[in-house]
């Protein structure tokens, strides 16, 4: 077995692995990417990027539905299911190119195969083409990433119960959909299908959709969700999943002990994901895991000497530009460079590119409540902004909740148009430490979408300009 020696080496190349390789040679150290199947992760071939692709195609569609809305004709608008899909697939392929050369331009070396700790800073490489390999470094990066979470059950087949793999690459339209779960990825795939005509119900185990965001914010979507024509069960689980020739009989159940039962073309899981922590070493050299997860300090240390672990294999959120960020930091703190700092999560954006889309950073307002802030909320509305109603997407909300006493931006709740675009100005804000004072003597560019962000702002202490 041959042997290679490096300073770092990472195992998986998804957006937290294949950066903490490039800062890592920024820096100097010879690093090594050990990744079984495609460089770029999930999130590159099966995630982030894909699914994109094929919001931005029902984008279109819907906004071409509604063409005399803008005084233009359009007639005989239909789609190409298989070019829809063959141009996700494409964009997705271009990328994973794109990082095959960042590897080459930062001069890391790229292992294909799947790597097992050995202990003693020692990876066992079963190469893909056959064979393996011993990679040794004295510094072992873990970012395996994660996989789609199943329940007892309701387990997938790939046919009619999709993950969300085969929901990115459906053969034909499902004239119908079931979609568990509300979280984000469950909520594109719903707007996704519901955009192209198919018939959605999304259920929904807790009592909204979108549980994680602001309370306000998941309200104002599911009225979205629900005026396009998608049926919601929320405090709702799905008993029962019986597969026939072309369909699935489904029975739910609701908090209060009724049960619904209806046939779907098609359903597709989405009801969380568990980290890839099997079968690579970690019992055998001590990583602690804890539920599906590995356990690290707040240097994305493990319990072992010289074994790190980041990315969405350490648990939420389950973030590509989160795994990044913690890549960067990781990789940092091994240089020794003085001014890493640990990743704080509240400042972390979170983004779902459905329609309408929604971001958010921050405390919601009840969890600023809870952790005892007395607060001021400031709200504006989509339909009071000129440029908002010259898109044509006159519905939507921008909400900042701040600290009383400090003036400290606590959160940002946004839904409507482009605010996974608009949400970075607030992750800006966080970052520096801004109070309401320098948000407001902020100069905001006339017309655009950004000036609700401001004027949600002046709302909050009683300064609003246009409601």
């Amino acid at each position: 077995m041959t042997q290679r020696k490096f300073d770092v080496a990472v195992i998986g190349g998804g957006p937290g692995g294949y950066v903490a390789a490039i800062r890592a040679s920024q820096l100097g150290l010879k690093t090594a990417v050990i990744e079984r199947e495609h460089l770029g992760g999930i999130c590159l071939n099966w995630g982030c990027i894909p699914t994109k692709a094929l919001l931005r195609t029902s984008e279109l569609f819907h906004t071409l539905s509604h063409a005399k809305d803008f005084g233009l004709k359009v007639e005989g608008l239909s789609f190409d299911l298989e070019s829809v899909v063959k141009r996700s697939r494409k964009v997705a392929g271009r990328l994973t190119g794109g990082v095959g050369y960042l590897m080459k331009k930062n001069k890391i070396e790229v292992v294909d195969g799947t790597g097992k700790l050995l202990g003693g800073g020692a990876i066992a490489v079963t190469l893909t083409k056959g064979g393996e390999e011993l990679v040794s470094a004295d510094h072992i990066v873990i970012a395996t990433g994660a996989r789609a979470r199943t329940l007892p059950g309701l387990e997938p087949d790939g046919k009619l119960i999709w993950t969300y793999k085969e929901a990115m690459v459906p053969e034909t339209m499902p004239a119908s959909l079931l979609v568990v779960g509300s979280g984000a990825i469950g909520i594109e795939f719903a707007s996704f299908y519901r955009s192209l005509g198919a018939e959605v119900t999304v259920v929904e185990i807790m009592d909204r959709v979108l549980p994680v965001e602001d309370e306000e914010i998941s309200a104002l979507a599911q009225k979205a969700f629900e005026k396009q024509g998608m049926k919601i069960f929320t405090s709702t689980t799905v008993e029962k999943l019986v597969p026939g020739s072309n369909d699935v009989a489904v029975t739910l159940k609701t908090s209060d002990g009724k049960t619904e039962s209806k046939t779907v073309d098609r359903v597709i899981l989405a009801v969380g994901i568990t980290g890839n922590v099997e079968n690579i070493g970690l019992e055998d050299v001590g990583v602690k895991v804890d539920r599906g997860h590995i356990v690290i300090d707040l240097w994305c240390r493990t319990g072992v000497e010289g074994v790190y672990a980041i990315g969405d294999v350490v648990g939420p959120p389950w973030l590509a530009h989160k795994a990044s960020h913690e890549g960067i930091l990781c990789i940092e703190k091994i240089a020794g460079l003085n001014d890493v700092h640990p990743l704080d999560t509240t400042s972390i954006p979170g983004c779902t590119y459905c329609h309408p889309q929604v971001a958010s950073i921050g405390l919601t307002e009840k969890a600023a409540k809870d952790a005892g802030h007395d607060l001021k909320v400031g709200r504006f509305p989509y339909q009071a902004n000129g440029k908002a109603i010259a898109l044509g997407e006159p519905d939507g909300l921008i909400k900042t909740i701040f600290d009383t006493a400090t003036g400290e931006l606590l959160g940002a709740h946004m839904i409507g148009a482009e605010v996974t675009e608009l949400i970075q100005g607030f992750g800006i804000a966080k970052s520096l430490e801004t109070t309401e004072a320098e948000l407001m003597h902020t100069v905001f560019p006339h017309p655009t979408l950004s000036e609700m962000m401001h004027e949600s702002v002046l709302d909050a202490y009683g300064r609003v300009m246009h409601i």
